[in-house]
């Protein structure tokens, strides 16, 4: 799934590679496949943090008068929100995956 359109606004690139190498293809024998999905979730923690750090820097901007175009701010407000809504998404899931696997019978 490419969503190019999109990557173009605001430096955004998607969490997910765009193309799978066959060293990304399945899990290896060092565990390749968890460490695989940790630096995923790192670093779209990392991209939250940021995303949320420019928009208080813009923010800071808006109220002191030095941010010439308001839509700026607009623009990156919201994609802070979309941001943390998926990321808390993402850990709903995985909290309910985890107590589901908890609940399995050996």
């Amino acid at each position: 799934m490419s969503v190019s359109g999109i990557e173009a606004i605001s430096g955004f690139t998607p969490l997910v590679p765009t193309t799978v190498t066959s060293a990304q293809a399945g899990p290896t024998a060092t565990g390749g496949a968890d460490s695989d999905f940790g630096k995923m979730v790192l670093d779209g923690i990392d991209r939250l943090e940021g995303v949320t750090d420019k928009t208080d820097q813009l923010a800071v901007k808006a109220a002191t008068g030095d941010l010439n175009a308001i839509h700026d701010y607009t623009i990156a407000a919201t994609e802070a929100s979309v941001t943390t809504q998926l990321t808390v998404a993402v850990r709903n899931k995985a909290v309910e995956a985890f107590n589901e696997i908890m609940r399995m019978q050996v």
